[in-house]
C-alpha cells in the first residue's frame, strides 16, 4: 500500500463535467443506473460501505457505459466501417454489445491470456474474435493494422475522453444516491473508470477520497507512477485477469488523471482478492470476478489507509468463469 501525492501542476488533458453530464444523456437508452446496497457486515469495519452494482449491467460489467459514449459519438461513415478494439475481456463485450444495438461490425481483437467464458461470451454477441499474442499490447498492434489497412475505428478500452466520460457517469450516480459519500474505492487498471469516477468526484468535492485497488501481480498503473512514467512490464496469471494489460507507453489522459484524482492505491495479494470473491458470495450470494472483489478485500483486509466513514466500494464485474468460481468459494469457505 502506498499514498500517491497530487501534481499541482495543470495537466495537458482532462474530461469536464460538462463532458460526463452528456455522456450520461447519450448512453441512457442503452445502460442501467444500478443500485446502491449497503453492506451490514463491511460496514463493521468502522465505514458505512455501499456497493455499487455494475456487475448488473446488461454485459455484466461497467465497460458499457465508455464503449456506449465513445461508439455513439461517432460519425455515420465511421459506423459504416465498423470498429475494433483490443481487451482482456469486459471492454470486449462492452464493445460488441453496443456494436451489434447499432448494427456495426465488431472486430474485438485478445490475447491468449483471456478466459474462455469471456470468448465466448464476445462471439454470442456478434463479434469477430481475433487472437493475438500473449499479452494486451498484441491485441492492441493488430487492432491499428486494422485501422490502418480497412479504415476500422480503434475503440481504446481506457485511455479516450469518450470512455473516460462514460465511466465517470458511474460518479453522477453515486452523488444522487450516496450524497454524504466521502469515499470511494475503484478498481484499477488502465485507469478509464478510476479517472472518469474521481474527475466527477474531486470535480465537485476535492475532499472525498479516491482509493486505487489493483492486484500486486503485474500492476501496471502503480508501477508507472511509481517510475513517473507509462512502463512496461510482464504480465503474471491473476484471479483479476480484468486488471491486466499496459496503460500504453503513448498515454495521453488516464496515467495523469489518475496521478491527479487519486488519494491513494493498496495492492493485494491472491489470496485477499479470493477472500473478496468469498465474502460477496458467502454474505450478498453474488459471484463476481477477481477485479470486482478487489474493492471488497482492501476494505475487508483493512489495506485502506486513509480515513473514511460514508464508503462506496464499485463491483465492476461479474464474469467470471464459473468453474474457477466454485475453486475459490470451495477453498474460501474451507479457510473461514
Amino acid at each position: 500500500m502506498s499514498s500517491v501525492s497530487h501534481d499541482s501542476k495543470s495537466i495537458k488533458n482532462d474530461v469536464s463535467l460538462r463532458e460526463v453530464w452528456k455522456a450520461r444523456k447519450r448512453i441512457s437508452a442503452y445502460i442501467e443506473k444500478t443500485p446502491l446496497l449497503h453492506s451490514p457486515l463491511l460496514s463493521q469495519k468502522g465505514a458505512a460501505i455501499h456497493l455499487k452494482m455494475e456487475n448488473l449491467q446488461p454485459i455484466g460489467a461497467f465497460k458499457i457505459r465508455g464503449a456506449a459514449n465513445k461508439i455513439l459519438s461517432l460519425s455515420q461513415e465511421e459506423k459504416e466501417r465498423g470498429v475494433t478494439t483490443f481487451s482482456t475481456g469486459n471492454h470486449g463485450m462492452a464493445v460488441a454489445y453496443i456494436a451489434k444495438q447499432l448494427g456495426i461490425r465488431a472486430i474485438v481483437c485478445i490475447s491468449n491470456r483471456v478466459p474462455k467464458v469471456k470468448v465466448d461470451k464476445i462471439r454470442e454477441m456478434g463479434a469477430e474474435v481475433k487472437i493475438i499474442g500473449e499479452n494486451q499490447d498484441d491485441a492492441e498492434s493488430h487492432c491499428y493494422f486494422l485501422e490502418n489497412t480497412e479504415g476500422i475505428t480503434v475503440i481504446k478500452p481506457f485511455d479516450d475522453p469518450y470512455v473516460i466520460a462514460g465511466q465517470g457517469t458511474i460518479g453522477l450516480e453515486l452523488l444522487e444516491q450516496f450524497p454524504d459519500i466521502d469515499s470511494v474505492v475503484v478498481p484499477l487498471s488502465g485507469g478509464g473508470l478510476l479517472s472518469g469516477i474521481g474527475a466527477v468526484l474531486k470535480q465537485t468535492d476535492p475532499s472525498i477520497k479516491v482509493i486505487g485497488v489493483s492486484m500486486e501481480r503485474s500492476a501496471v498503473m502503480h508501477e508507472s507512477i511509481k517510475a513517473e512514467r507509462p512502463v512496461v512490464i510482464k504480465e503474471e496469471s491473476t484471479l483479476a485477469d480484468s486488471l491486466l494489460g499496459g496503460i500504453g507507453l503513448e498515454n495521453e489522459y488516464t496515467f495523469q488523471m489518475v496521478k491527479r484524482y487519486m488519494d491513494e492505491i493498496v495492492l493485494l495479494t491472491e489470496e485477499e482478492i479470493a477472500d473478496g470473491m468469498g465474502f460477496m458470495f458467502q454474505n450478498h450470494r453474488i459471484g463476481v470476478e477477481g477485479a470486482a472483489a478487489t474493492a471488497v478485500a482492501a476494505v475487508l483486509h483493512d489495506k485502506i489507509k486513509s480515513p473514511v466513514k460514508q464508503t462506496a466500494a464499485i463491483i465492476s464485474g461479474s464474469n467470471v468463469d464459473p468453474l474457477s468460481l466454485h475453486a475459490v468459494i470451495n477453498d474460501y469457505l474451507n479457510r473461514n
